[in-house]
């Protein structure tokens, strides 16, 4: 399942990639916010963070304005991989590499077009494992 959070600056965006989805029967769950009225991303990066954690399968798209805010306020939970990304290519290196299961996006930085097509990369690159996976279980403080 996709889950899906952003602050009020990363509403539009959202909105935007939620009519993505739709279009291609991709079912979301949507925690918020929904409006454009000022929040706090950290309320919703945490919302985010705990229906992410519902199953192992879930993946997030973390939405604000630099992308810096829900991706800071979602590393803080260990389980939790969220990676900044501003191009199709970083989005690869997230999943391929850090086997990333959350995808976090800077609404002021990237238009509509192109946060679909990072999006499309982040969905379909699978984690390579191997050498990657010790790193990973480091992160998470695993031995």
């Amino acid at each position: 399942m996709i889950i899906m959070a952003s602050d009020h600056r990363g509403y539009m965006l959202k909105e935007q990639l939620k009519t993505f989805f739709n279009e291609e029967n991709i079912i979301t769950i949507d925690v918020g916010t929904y409006s454009k009225e000022p929040v706090d991303y950290p309320d919703f990066a945490k919302l985010g963070v705990d229906k992410v954690l519902e199953d192992k399968n879930n993946v997030g798209i973390f939405i604000c304005g630099s992308g810096i805010g829900m991706s800071m306020a979602a590393n803080r939970n260990p389980k939790i991989r969220a990676a900044l990304c501003l191009t199709p290519q970083m989005a690869m290196l997230a999943r391929k590499d850090n086997d990333a299961n959350v995808l976090c996006l800077p609404a002021l930085f990237v238009k509509r077009r192109k946060a679909i097509n990072i999006v499309k990369i982040f969905l379909t690159t699978s984690f390579e494992g191997g050498r990657h996976a010790r790193r990973i279980k480091k992160i998470s403080g695993d031995k």
